[in-house]
């Protein structure tokens, strides 16, 4: 999956004390989009521009650093003439197609356009409207005015596989994502992540289920979300009364039949081909 990086290792403590260097990687991200190497790009090679080569006298924020590399953040769009050389803006999501990497730059990107957001969405106090500061201390945003700290938010989601003996519930959205998919859905204030499921996959597809177990979670900055995977079994009556507003298909699909998902990123994707191997939980 995405976070898979290993033998490198992110760590994602905030350091305020750290310094950009004229070697330090930026993440240049803006609506979405993140500033690469356009040629390694195309040869599927993920490369970020260094400080030394964007604008002079831009102010940069601390995000990670994986093993002994700093990561820095310029969340604004820059102007087409200060483009660097042989750079360009491509969509996050564009940077996670198969054979893209190396793997722990697209983790850093996916999870730098996460923090990206969230600064994005945190410069103005959502009390009293003061411009906020970087907190001094940890990675949070306060008010200079009336003393609010905001901290990254990261909303919970789930993904469902619902089993019905050798067969799993497929889905497809309406819109976006072209692939097979599994039941999914953010969970709601008051709600615990086992009621997310039953509710979700009553909604989507009018199924009741039982058994529900945990099988593993996974960051997943695409949607600022944390992804919490459950397998659970049909109880009762299989009929699919799909929702058409937001699916374009559901349907149980037997082991062998399953398509799979292209590249490994996705817990969505590792959990459909575990149930296709016969090894879900």
């Amino acid at each position: 999956m995405i976070q898979d990086i290993y033998p490198h290792k992110l760590y994602n403590e905030y350091n305020p004390a750290a310094k950009v260097q004229e070697n330090s990687p930026v993440l240049n991200i803006y609506n979405g989009k993140v500033l690469v190497h356009t040629e390694k790009f195309d040869n599927h090679i993920i490369a970020f521009p260094l400080k030394k080569e964007m604008p002079e006298e831009l102010e940069y924020t601390y995000l990670f650093r994986v093993d002994d590399i700093e990561y820095f953040l310029w969340n604004e769009e820059l102007r087409e003439d200060l483009i660097p050389e042989g750079y360009a803006y491509v969509e996050e999501r564009s940077i996670r197609k198969a054979g893209n990497g190396p793997c722990e730059e697209v983790f850093a990107a996916t999870t730098g356009k996460h923090l990206s957001d969230w600064y994005r969405d945190t410069r103005f106090c959502g009390r009293c409207g003061t411009r906020m500061a970087l907190h001094d201390k940890e990675r949070a945003m306060s008010c200079p005015a009336c003393g609010y700290v905001a901290y990254p938010r990261i909303m919970p989601a789930v993904i469902v596989g619902v089993k019905n003996g050798d067969q799993l519930l497929l889905t497809r959205y309406r819109t976006g994502f072209a692939y097979n998919a599994l039941i999914a859905g953010f969970t709601e204030i008051g709600e615990t992540v086992e009621e997310t499921v039953m509710r979700e996959v009553m909604e989507e597809t009018g199924i009741r289920v039982k058994n529900i177990r945990y099988y593993k979670s996974q960051p997943w900055g695409t949607a600022n979300d944390l992804l919490l995977g459950f397998y659970c079994e049909v109880d009762g009556d299989d009929t699919i009364t799909m929702d058409c507003q937001e699916l374009k298909y559901a349907k149980w699909v037997q082991r062998e039949e399953i398509v799979l998902q292209p590249g490994d990123f996705s817990l969505t994707n590792e959990m459909m081909r575990r149930f296709k191997e016969g090894n879900e939980v």
